[in-house]
């Protein structure tokens, strides 16, 4: 059972992140915002769901949709609003934008925009911890067209030998970019991928905010027991693949197919399923949506004013 006090918190943190990034989409138009950024509305209970059940010393690793995965990690959103305006004080001090969000001390390591990635840095710490004898774990976000891609393969099957503390959260929103899973893969049960490498394979309705915090709590205690897990989401991506508009008019989408996935948004599921369990009331939400721009408004503010980083600095975070 999962108390009244983590439902509350489930719900406000997808909450918070569904009006920051629609804050994000608004305010994008003013051409204030120095890069281009992948929004993860419709898709906020996967990583809610998850990022509830990772330790402190955890470490994660996103894509270039990382914007949710930091803030359900208790990311700074000072931060990460200073990153998309390129200003310093930003994760990266303005170098990295919206697809490099990166802020070890709340456990996200790095987001790397480059199609899969983030996979084979948390099989490197993962191998790191089991070298250390120390009882972590990490995580990789990707979404489901990194399947397609050879890094992919090579990370299970290494992670598999090695018997790693590692979890290959694989968010399915059936796209990559405009093209359909079924025009880029064989019709095919993902869990197959996983058992071809003797993964674990656990699976949850990624729009379900209890059901992936269930099963992601499973994906942790087992990794940690014995080795590496491949948890699975189906779930959506209301607005177009990079950018802040809609995108419905261009096609790609099949007819119907945006405005039966709008039915299940995860926010209006849970709100439905909170006020039936008398845990949230119309009241509540509107004060809480209240506090949250409330947020909002002061860290755009924050970073429109701040500073951007200055030529003498370029070579400051400069590795070699």
């Amino acid at each position: 059972m999962i108390n009244k006090k983590i439902k509350q918190k489930l719900f406000y943190e997808m909450l918070r992140i569904r009006l920051i990034e629609e804050a994000i989409s608004l305010r994008y138009k003013n051409g204030q915002m120095r890069c281009p950024v992948h929004l993860s509305i419709g898709q906020e209970a996967a990583s809610v769901g998850i990022a509830n059940n990772l330790e402190f010393n955890s470490r994660a690793f996103s894509n270039h949709r990382c914007h949710s995965h930091y803030l359900s990690m208790g990311g700074s959103l000072k931060k990460m609003l200073c990153e998309i305006h390129g200003k310093s004080g930003g994760t990266s001090n303005g170098r990295g934008g919206s697809m490099h969000l990166a802020d070890p001390s709340k456990g996200l390591v790095a987001s790397i925009p480059i199609v899969s990635s983030s996979i084979p840095l948390a099989v490197g710490t993962s191998l790191s911890d089991k070298i250390n004898n120390k009882k972590n774990v990490s995580v990789a976000f990707f979404g489901d067209a990194s399947v397609e891609e050879g890094i992919f393969h090579e990370s299970l099957n290494f992670a598999s030998l090695q018997n790693l503390p590692v979890i290959f959260v694989c968010e399915n929103n059936l796209y990559s970019v405009y093209s359909h899973l079924n025009l880029r893969q064989p019709k095919r049960d993902f869990k197959k991928l996983a058992e071809a490498h003797k993964v674990k394979f656990l699976k949850a309705n990624g729009n379900n905010v209890e059901e992936v915090y269930k099963i992601s709590k499973k994906a942790v205690n087992y990794c940690k027991k014995n080795g590496p897990v491949m948890f699975y989401m189906e779930t959506y991506r209301f607005l177009e693949h990079c950018g802040p508009n809609e995108d419905d008019h261009l096609g790609y989408r099949k007819k119907g197919e945006l405005k039966k996935w709008l039915k299940k948004c995860p926010i209006k599921i849970y709100t439905r399923k909170l006020k039936r369990e008398n845990i949230i009331t119309d009241e509540k939400i509107k004060n809480l949506k209240n506090k949250i721009m409330k947020e909002i408004d002061k860290n755009f503010t924050i970073a429109l004013k701040n500073r951007l980083p200055k030529s003498r600095e370029a070579n400051k975070y400069v590795y070699a």
